[in-house]
């Protein structure tokens, strides 16, 4: 069995930063990939996703983003980018090595891998970040819909829904984003609990991200003091809320029931839909964890700012609000990982 220093299990942004920290807590690393490159989830989102946050606020510790600082990066910008930042990284990053079981053994986590190997170490950090799990809810007749019922994960581009009748489920950036993409080709409609609340991209002539860093609210450490984290306004410039007041997508409450491809929506107008989206976020995908009781059973976590409470030497990184507002994005993510490698070598 081979004894290494720490095992880092996800490849994306979040098992880079950590990977990054070790480094430069004088640890060699091994970081477990289940894909076959260390990008994370950033290739399966939709072909038109643009960060929210410039590129001054989107690297990863070490490494700065490359291009003008004030732009708004594309997906295939951040591939690229995280493609360099691992190459550089100097650590044993194995892809294709999906991780299936952890086992805690007296000091050290045992890992079990689908081929029959078996790794060794003192600190476990678990990386699969927030975005390892489509989440799927629970909707008034949503099993019984006999029309395509996608995730936002399996939407790629507008194209294949020409002249279709699509509902978007959701009130966030991914759901206004792809409803506005595909009004441009089909009917649309965003399918929301609340109206969607925006929030100007660049308030007195600055973005967002510039008075979130300097009044420190995208670092403060407020994650733990949250019952419930809050719902994240659309950053948007303008031209989304434009869209949505033109009807182009219209935005109505929650659908209550479905009959096949017929949908009631609440004033009881009923429709037929071709195509349902559902662009309703992520969860964390730790089902390697079970085993040790490290997870609840809903499949969240059990820590407190990233530092296991179930075991001392078990950390998380990536997960959304686990200690600020930043901490699953690229600029934040580096920040959490080098304070949970301080706190695992402390114990």
């Amino acid at each position: 069995m081979n004894e290494i220093d720490a095992l880092v299990v996800g490849g994306g942004q979040a098992g880079l930063a950590a990977a990054h920290a070790l480094r430069v807590a004088g640890l060699d690393p091994v970081v477990l990939e289940a894909g076959d490159e260390p990008v994370g989830s950033w290739p399966s989102y939709y072909d038109s996703l643009t960060l929210f946050s410039p590129a001054r606020y989107s690297a990863l510790p070490g490494m700065t983003f490359p291009g003008d600082p004030d732009h708004y990066p594309h997906r295939d910008e951040v591939i690229d980018y995280l493609r360099r930042y691992a190459k550089n990284l100097n650590a044993d990053i194995r892809t294709g090595h999906r991780v299936d079981t952890v086992h805690a053994e007296n000091t050290s986590f045992r890992v079990e891998l689908p081929d029959g190997t078996e790794l060794r170490a003192p600190i476990l950090i678990a990386a699969t970040g927030a975005f390892g799990q489509p989440h799927r809810p629970t909707l008034p007749g949503l099993d019984s819909f006999t029309g395509t019922l996608l995730h936002s994960a399996d939407y790629h581009e507008p194209t294949p829904f020409a002249e279709q009748r699509i509902v978007v489920v959701g009130a966030a950036n991914s759901a206004v984003q792809i409803g506005t993409e595909l009004a441009e080709h089909a009917t649309v409609t965003l399918a929301t609990r609340k109206p969607v609340k925006f929030a100007p991209q660049r308030p007195f002539g600055r973005d967002v991200h510039f008075w979130s860093v300097i009044t420190g609210f995208d670092a403060a450490p407020i994650g733990p003091l949250l019952s419930t984290p809050p719902p994240v306004p659309v950053n948007d410039d303008g031209r989304h809320r434009r869209a949505i007041t033109a009807g182009r997508p219209d935005q109505r409450r929650m659908f209550t029931t479905i009959d096949g491809t017929h949908l009631t929506w609440a004033d009881g107008t009923r429709e037929h839909v071709d195509t349902i989206i559902l662009a309703t976020g992520y969860r964390p995908n730790l089902s390697y964890l079970t085993d040790l009781g490290a997870v609840a059973m809903d499949g969240t976590p059990r820590h407190r700012r990233g530092p296991s409470t179930t075991h001392p030497r078990l950390g998380y990184v990536g997960l959304e609000w686990q200690r600020s507002f930043s901490s699953a994005t690229l600029r934040g993510v580096g920040r959490d990982a080098h304070y949970v490698v301080r706190r695992l070598l402390r114990r």
